[in-house]
């Protein structure tokens, strides 16, 4: 073999120094090229975890509202006042189990799906009370969705059932029968998210938004965008319309999907 290709370097007419000089400028170009992409790669890593860590700060300061907080504590004020102190004490007793997990799941890049489901209906909770039950609300979770195995971002549903709430439900010519429906399923290896409501119709996801909802909206979309990128989730989030029989519009779905992570398969970034 070694003489075999020794006649094929004499043949082509190369010296030994010429083709070992080559051989080593090839092998040096190799890993120079193999260096810069590991440091490109490394890069992107870094940068991605930066704008992950910006987001999560972000999203975290979104969820501490201080409206919200303000009127929280203002309507537990109010109960106290009216003397409807088993009001007031459940009031109290879901602020702060909210305020626990709230500043529990911060920056964490993965949360239990039922974490995230028990802080959400903490909060649906509570603007129940405080909008004195002016909409209904149900969470069903197909059998096939194990929700303490199930792993999702955290801080990405509440921003968008906060807009649900604020900008459709409590808008209704009508001040009772508002209804939100959280539905949890999978299709195939996809892990759907859908929220329906019979509120007012919008044509754009963000009409007609104040500023903060618009805030945490885009936090929630970003924070979703940058952890598709960093772990390969193919997430997306799609809004739509909804109408009866005689295609008269009659309430709006706003479906978020990604890849189902489940917490024995951790994702690993790429």
């Amino acid at each position: 073999m070694v003489q075999h290709f020794n006649e094929i370097v004499f043949a082509a007419g190369w010296p030994y120094w010429l083709f070992f000089l080559l051989s080593l400028l090839a092998i040096v170009i190799f890993f120079i090229q193999r260096e810069k992409r590991i440091k490109r790669a490394s890069a992107k890593e870094i940068t991605i975890q930066h704008t992950l860590i910006n987001l999560e700060l972000h999203a975290f300061q979104a969820h501490m509202d201080p409206h919200f907080i303000f009127n929280s504590l203002n309507a537990i004020h109010h109960y106290i006042l009216t003397t409807s102190t088993d009001m007031a004490s459940l009031y109290l007793t879901r602020f702060a189990r909210l305020m626990r997990l709230m500043i529990s799941n911060f920056n964490k890049e993965w949360v239990t799906l039922q974490e995230d489901l028990e802080a959400l209906e903490l909060y649906i909770q509570l603007e129940q009370l405080r909008f004195d039950q002016q909409f209904s609300y149900q969470v069903r979770i197909v059998h096939d969705v194990n929700s303490n195995s199930t792993l999702i971002p955290p801080l990405i549903i509440q921003p968008y059932v906060q807009y649900v709430i604020w900008h459709r439900l409590l808008m209704r010519p009508e001040k009772t029968g508002g209804r939100l429906v959280v539905h949890i399923g999978k299709d195939h290896n996809r892990l759907y998210i859908q929220l329906e409501d019979n509120g007012i119709q919008a044509s754009e996801l963000l009409d007609d938004i104040g500023e903060r909802q618009a805030a945490g909206i885009d936090i929630a979309a970003e924070r979703l965008y940058m952890m598709s990128e960093k772990y390969q989730m193919k997430a997306g989030i799609h809004a739509q319309q909804l109408f009866d029989e005689t295609r008269r519009p009659n309430g709006n779905r706003l479906t978020i999907s990604m890849e189902h992570m489940l917490s024995r398969h951790m994702p690993v970034a790429v």
